[in-house]
């Protein structure tokens, strides 16, 4: 039984940082299309949505962290490093909406 709780823990502290990189990913390639097609209105409103649903998305599996890493006080640190991971695309979120910003009245 116990084994079998900390599978599921583990597989999902690898589940929130696959979704971190997967976001990352794929918002990186939302705003390298938007910078070869440049003042293209459908790809900001898919980049736009996009941010939405990844934030959703991504909010659902912090706050399951944040579940884990009140009820497993021995896996602390490894899932306060998952959620930091998970942070960590905040701010690259907000640095590509002023590049693309920046592109689109620029132009």
């Amino acid at each position: 039984m116990e084994t079998q709780i900390y599978n599921q823990r583990n597989n999902s502290s690898r589940f929130s940082t696959y979704l971190a990189m997967c976001s990352f990913a794929i918002g990186t390639l939302i705003l390298i299309l938007y910078l070869l097609v440049p003042n293209s209105m459908q790809l900001l409103v898919v980049g736009f949505f996009y941010v939405l649903f990844a934030l959703l998305f991504n909010g659902i599996v912090l706050l399951n962290l944040l579940y884990q890493f009140c009820i497993y006080p021995n896996e602390r640190e490894t899932l306060a490093i998952k959620m930091l991971i998970m942070l960590a695309n905040i701010p690259i979120a907000v640095l590509y909406f002023f590049i693309a910003m920046h592109q689109n009245y620029s132009s």
